[in-house]
């Protein structure tokens, strides 16, 4: 690896950046002037702008090399390096920043949790394992991290990251050492993963209180319920048919022992009532839907109802959604928003497509997925980065091509 130039305040020229153009260049001015307060020195927010300036104009992969080469050159390349890799600010002031940005400018419906998977050619990168991705069908070489995302029926963007590391990442010193791992990461499983990263942002954020949704059908759903309701966190999160939980909707014949949701919603069959709802859009019509609620609790750890107790935070609703034409129900979520309208409920559930969709659209054009480096620093400073260029697209209304010149 080549030597790196160090930061320094008297930096004998400014990196060169391109011309923007319109509304983006005054989101981007507007958004930075919040972004990056936290950084104490004039050349290292020099360089997350012109970084960030570099992620919406480099062309194909968004790597180091390739965005210095659109504002610098190789001496740029080195800066660069450093500053992302090697340097000492911290990247959760800058998101805590970039996400009480988004709460003022678009405030959100929702926090969509959602997994991002990256493939990897080699083994070094820190993080990376060979697993089997059910959503993808496949083995492969991968890191698996979890975003938080300010969503609303118009736009999304990712405001928080947390990198899963495995028991063989994090107990192997010597590749704990050579990503720079920090001695206070320890292990967790993918759901525990998925339930912090919102938690984190939790704590000292200051963010609106919004509905955490997410889909959790391949996940541990039972420990990201009891996570987020620990922390009093309201939730929306889409099961699996086989989660087992116990009945305590009066309308429903009361059971000792756990039922799945599938078996639950087969019984509350005559409880369905349609729904008339319509997701924002000119283009969109009203549709129609079959909803059923049953209040339910969750077992305890070992699986059993604690009967005569009341589970902490109170019951959870099981909310079946289905249609005239297919099988009842297609969808499961469970959900503590007692007092909202089923109709209201659906459109937050729709907000993971509206992530999905945004993913494609903005995300993986600014190089949310394009780090090459393997330290544990330069991953999270990267996708810090990466989520203020998305945040700049998403909110100047840009898409396919990005609003810079290369």
């Amino acid at each position: 690896m080549s030597a790196v130039a160090p930061d320094t305040d008297d930096e004998p020229s400014k990196t060169r950046t391109p011309p923007p153009t319109g509304s983006c260049e005054v989101v981007l001015t507007e958004l930075c002037s919040a972004l990056f307060t936290s950084l104490p020195r004039s050349d290292q927010r020099r360089k997350g702008l012109a970084y960030i300036r570099g992620l919406l104009g480099a062309q194909k992969r968004k790597s180091i090399r390739n965005i210095a080469a659109l504002i610098g050159g190789q001496a740029t390349e080195q800066s660069l390096h450093h500053f992302i890799c090697d340097s000492t600010w911290e990247w959760a002031p800058v998101r805590r920043a970039l996400a009480r940005h988004l709460a003022s400018t678009a405030p959100p419906q929702a926090w969509v949790v959602r997994p991002m998977v990256i493939p990897k050619a080699g083994e070094r990168t820190v993080g990376v394992e060979r697993s089997f991705f059910p959503d993808l069908g496949q083995v492969m070489n991968a890191q698996q991290a979890i975003g938080v995302w300010a969503a609303t029926e118009e736009m999304s963007a990712p405001v928080n990251w947390r990198l899963h590391l495995s028991r063989a990442w994090l107990e192997d010193r010597h590749r704990r050492s050579q990503a720079s791992i920090p001695d206070d990461v320890g292990v967790e499983t993918l759901s525990e993963c998925a339930a912090e990263a919102y938690l984190e942002m939790d704590r000292g954020w200051d963010l609106p209180v919004r509905p955490v949704v997410m889909d959790a059908r391949d996940a541990d759903a039972a420990i990201i319920v009891r996570k987020l309701r620990g922390a009093r966190v309201p939730l929306l999160i889409r099961v699996s048919s086989t989660l087992r939980l116990g009945v305590s909707d009066p309308a429903l014949h009361s059971r000792a022992e756990a039922l799945t949701a599938h078996q639950i919603m087969g019984a509350a069959r005559d409880m369905r009532r349609p729904v008339l709802w319509k997701e924002r859009g000119p283009e969109t019509d009203a549709r129609t839907g079959l909803v059923a609620g049953v209040r339910v609790r969750m077992p305890s750890r070992h699986g059993r109802l604690l009967l005569g107790h009341a589970p902490r935070g109170g019951d959870l609703y099981l909310l079946g959604v289905g249609d005239n034409d297919r099988r009842w129900p297609t969808e499961l979520w469970l959900t503590d928003l007692k007092d909202a309208q089923p109709a209201a409920l659906l459109r937050l559930t729709r907000l993971i497509h509206r992530v999905d969709q945004d993913f494609i659209r903005i995300a993986n054009q600014v190089g949310i997925r394009d780090f090459a480096g393997r330290s544990f620093r330069g991953w999270h400073r990267h996708v810090t980065l990466a989520s203020a260029a998305h945040a700049v697209a998403a909110l100047a209304g840009t898409s396919g091509e990005l609003s810079y010149a290369s």
